[in-house]
């Protein structure tokens, strides 16, 4: 005679429980995942823009020579959105366009589809000294528009690059000034 096997398994009930629980940790989870994934995509787009500006500087610097920062759709041309590409490049002619004879120093892709980028109207110089002729703030914010994912890059006349931060701990970023960044 055979042995009898005790056969083992999970009931309907132990398996609507399970189900049940996993139910509830996953709406309490998968939010609080979908915000640090923003934060992060966020934080890593300003860190490459705080770079290639922080590049174009010393390149202005290291070789004496007008260096140009703009987002462009071709690699030839500036253009005036900044979630296109960004290029940097020197500016030998003093054109503001990247000419056959200048080097393309730099290039990006776009801003990522679920945030914008927004900034000034005009290219960016950085000159032979580090500075630039106009101060200048870049704002990156979610597709959503919430504040609490928005973070910029202010441009000083002496061309240094300063990120924002949340000096007062409400999870909102400060321009320099200490206004909240405003994504509206």
């Amino acid at each position: 005679m055979l042995p009898v096997s005790k056969q083992t398994g999970l009931t309907l009930l132990e398996m609507m429980i399970t189900l049940a629980i996993l139910g509830i940790v996953m709406t309490i989870v998968v939010p609080s995942a979908q915000s640090i994934l923003i934060q992060n995509r966020i934080v890593g787009e300003i860190n490459e823009l705080s770079g290639i500006m922080q590049f174009a500087r010393n390149n202005a610097i290291d070789e004496q020579a007008d260096t140009v920062l703009c987002p462009t759709t071709n690699f030839s041309s500036c253009s005036a959105d900044w979630g296109d590409p960004k290029m940097v490049f020197a500016d030998l002619d003093g054109d503001r366009a990247r000419g056959d004879a200048e080097e393309l120093l730099v290039g990006t892709e776009s801003t990522s589809s679920a945030n914008i980028l927004s900034g000034p109207n005009a290219v960016i110089i950085f000159q032979g000294n580090g500075s630039v002729s106009s101060p200048a703030t870049l704002l990156l914010c979610h597709k959503d528009r919430e504040d609490k994912y928005a973070r910029a890059l202010t441009l000083s006349l002496q061309g240094r690059v300063r990120m924002s931060r949340d000096s007062n701990g409400d999870n909102i970023y400060e321009k320099n000034d200490g206004t909240p960044l405003d994504c509206s």
